[in-house]
């Protein structure tokens, strides 16, 4: 349902944002729990510490869902809009995967942490031999991951690859689509293709129609892959996970934005230095 007083981009937009700023909030409350549990390791009020985290997580899942009905609902009436989001930035949409993010891009960064964190501890040890106090330093929890940990993320990385691929296959017979009958047929013999006409208008609603059950699906995905991530993790690590996670997205559109306003600069300033040549 779109919202109150405003146009459907709108409506999107404005869903996208609130988004956002949900996840703003969110990365606060995610660090003071982690933080109050770290200080408490070892004590008998960490498996109360454990229990926040968990019922915190498990908010940020249902938000993520909440989120993803939302952008069902508005997509109906404009799924293009999702496809190439006016809202985000170049660089953001550069990136993208069917309105969003690639789910398996969750377990790249399962692994990146992985890695770092080891990478800080190990040094962190080699300090400690040479004297150094290591004392409040962190507690790096993704190194800490087992085995089987491990074994079941591996084992849901190759499922959820796998049905990435089954829908980018959708998604090109669909743009493929576009070049078929009666949108190729009118737009060869029509001289004036921007009157309306309903053959046209049918077909193309039908494929974003199509495109707009394909973002559902995708969503749906992204939200199944987070959700079975945050079940293999602690609720340490699915909390320093989490963090990261959102961090990532919001520093993402920061620096599409800054990058945006740097070539903006660039261009202003090479178009003044060749007026300047002119004139001399």
């Amino acid at each position: 349902m779109e919202e109150k007083g405003k146009n459907i981009p709108q409506a999107q937009e404005s869903c996208y944002q609130g988004w956002m700023s949900l996840q703003s909030r969110r990365v606060p409350e995610l660090k003071q729990a982690l933080a109050q549990r770290r200080s408490h390791e070892g004590t008998a009020d960490a498996a109360a510490d454990d229990k926040k985290l968990r019922e915190l997580t498990q908010n940020i899942i249902e938000d993520f869902k909440n989120y993803a009905r939302k952008r069902a609902d508005l997509s109906h009436r404009g799924s293009s809009n999702y496809y190439a989001p006016s809202w985000n930035t170049p660089l953001e949409n550069m990136l993208i995967w069917l309105g969003g993010c690639r789910p398996s891009s969750f377990f790249r960064l399962v692994y990146a942490l992985c890695g770092s964190q080891t990478e800080i501890r190990v040094t962190q040890f080699l300090r400690n031999i040479d004297g150094y106090d290591t004392s409040g330093c962190g507690g790096a929890s993704l190194s800490d991951l087992t085995a089987e940990q491990l074994a079941k993320i591996n084992v849901l990385h190759v499922k959820i690859i796998d049905e990435e691929e089954k829908m980018t296959k959708k998604v090109s017979s669909l743009q493929e689509d576009a070049a078929d009958i009666p949108i190729s047929t009118v737009a060869y013999a029509e001289e004036h293709v921007g009157e309306p006409n309903a053959a046209v208008d049918q077909a193309l609603d039908k494929q974003e129609d199509a495109m707009s059950t394909l973002l559902a699906e995708a969503d749906n995905l992204r939200v199944h892959t987070l959700s079975k991530i945050i079940e293999t993790l602690t609720p340490l690590q699915a909390a320093d996970f989490l963090v990261a996670a959102k961090k990532l997205h919001l520093s993402m559109h920061q620096w599409g934005a800054a990058r945006d306003r740097r070539r903006r600069e660039c261009i202003i300033d090479n178009v003044d230095d060749a007026g300047g040549k002119e004139e001399k």
